[in-house]
């Protein structure tokens, strides 16, 4: 079994030692699982990120796949995620293994990506679509973590002594998102990373997540990441960036103003996560500073 070096180098920087060790074991854990639930591979998806994620197929030739992960917390709050949504608007968790970071699910075939779609105005359509069959209450009894847990990265920029992102930028998303918060009628389970490459069509279901984070906050939340997403590639990306704010806003009965300060508040975080990571930041910083010109033009702002 092949297991490309950047996948290690990804996994080892992001998980340190406990990475390392899983890398080495790799291998055999997918020989483990494929015997247990008598599963046969097709080898693994061609975009993977901090999972091993592989095609296989059962007993009776149903095409599923097999999800290994770092076991920790955030791969169990995965699975919890899963099972709340129970298939209804995200691929089904059919198996677990929450000890070993192993997950069975259900493919969704031919599996397209809703960044496939040329047409901004049908992607719009489909991820409304989703957006809407997955809204849940936070499961009781459960340790689902919170946006407010997030936004703790902001204090951690601030303390690092800064960087890129302005400070004054990173006071405004604090703010914005406590004005948020005060306006909220409560947190519902969010996807928490719901954009273009995280929606598949499947023939038997139509649009469908995957892979949710699963995390407690206030549902505007759950449309940042699809909003600053798929811009690099657009010849006009700011006008592109302001039709999926005014659409969504319309269609969704959501309001424009409260989704921006949403918007500022996640972006900022965002940006700061990439900087920390040495991950691509810009893009997202200035999706940022367009949507603070959006909120702007409706009604001056102090910056």
């Amino acid at each position: 079994m092949k297991i490309s070096s950047e996948f290690q180098e990804k996994i080892i920087n992001a998980f340190g030692p406990a990475g390392e060790a899983w890398i080495e074991s790799l291998e055999q854990r997918v020989e483990t699982y494929l015997e247990k639930w008598e599963l046969k591979s097709e080898g693994p998806v061609d975009n993977l990120s901090y999972n091993f994620v592989i095609k296989v197929t059962d007993s009776n030739g149903t095409p599923l796949i097999l999800k290994l992960g770092v076991p920790n917390f955030d791969t169990r709050n995965e699975m919890v995620t899963l099972q709340t949504y129970n298939g209804e608007g995200c691929a089904k968790l059919l198996k677990s293994d929450p000890e070993n970071g192993v997950m069975l699910l259900e493919r969704l075939v031919p599996g397209k990506m809703l960044s496939a779609e040329s047409d901004e105005m049908v992607v719009l359509e489909n991820f409304i679509k989703v957006w809407k069959a997955i809204r849940r209450p936070v499961p009781a009894g459960t340790s689902t973590p919170s946006l407010t847990q997030w936004f703790e990265g902001l204090t951690r920029y601030r303390n690092a002594g800064g960087g890129p992102i302005s400070l004054e930028h990173v006071q405004l998303a604090e703010e914005f998102f406590q004005q948020v918060m005060e306006t909220s009628e409560g947190p519902q389970l969010l996807h928490g990373d719901l954009h273009h490459e995280n929606i598949l069509y499947s023939e038997e279901k139509g649009w469908m997540a995957i892979d949710p984070k699963g995390v407690a906050g206030d549902p505007y939340f759950d449309v940042i990441s699809f909003l600053i997403n798929q811009l690099e590639s657009k010849p006009d990306a700011k006008s592109i960036l302001k039709l999926r704010v005014d659409t969504i806003s319309e269609q969704m009965g959501l309001d424009c103003r409260r989704l921006l300060k949403a918007a500022i508040a996640l972006g900022t975080l965002y940006a700061c996560w990439g900087v920390e990571d040495l991950a691509d930041w810009e893009t997202t910083y200035q999706c940022v500073k367009w949507f603070i010109e959006f909120l702007e033009k409706g009604k001056a702002i102090q910056i």
